[in-house]
């Protein structure tokens, strides 16, 4: 176990193994496909891909789930809501959503790495009802205020 680790007690149904850092600096955990049979998406479908895995993530944190790079640029396979957000009360299977967007239908079978998760700490928001907000020098200037450059 990694020094300064979080433990999350975690229910795993498929027959792949534990997610776990590939490498010291890793921030995520590769996801692994738990199918009984592989799937094909054709160019631009999606679907919900299962994982086996089930976990207790601790109150004040929450798993983000990304597109694994690689997958992306050698298949053209991301995740769809990324990053998907699984909340700490959430009990049921972590599932992943992931779309084709190459030109090309693409298999995915079972073990296949196909997201990666990370874990996050979640602040939460008191609202506080104002009339006005403080201004700031870009004020409401958004979606490409700033020019291209």
């Amino acid at each position: 176990m990694s020094q300064g680790a979080i433990n999350i007690p975690i229910v795993n149904q498929s027959a792949n193994p534990l997610p776990h850092y590939a490498t010291e600096g890793a921030s995520g955990m590769d996801i692994r496909a738990s199918l009984e049979a592989p799937v094909t998406l054709q160019p631009l479908e999606r679907t919900l891909i299962p994982t086996g895995l089930f976990v207790e993530i601790p109150e004040g944190h929450e798993i983000q789930v990304r597109p694994r790079s690689g997958l992306a640029i050698k298949q053209g396979i991301t995740c769809l809501n990324s990053p998907g957000t699984v909340d700490a009360d959430y009990r049921g299977e972590l599932k992943v959503i992931l779309i084709n967007l190459s030109g090309e239908p693409q298999t995915v079978h079972n073990g296949d790495r196909i997201a990666q998760m990370v874990l996050q700490k979640v602040e939460k928001i008191n609202w506080l009802p104002a009339e006005t907000i403080n201004e700031t020098q870009r004020g409401a200037g958004g979606f490409g205020h700033t020019g291209k450059q």
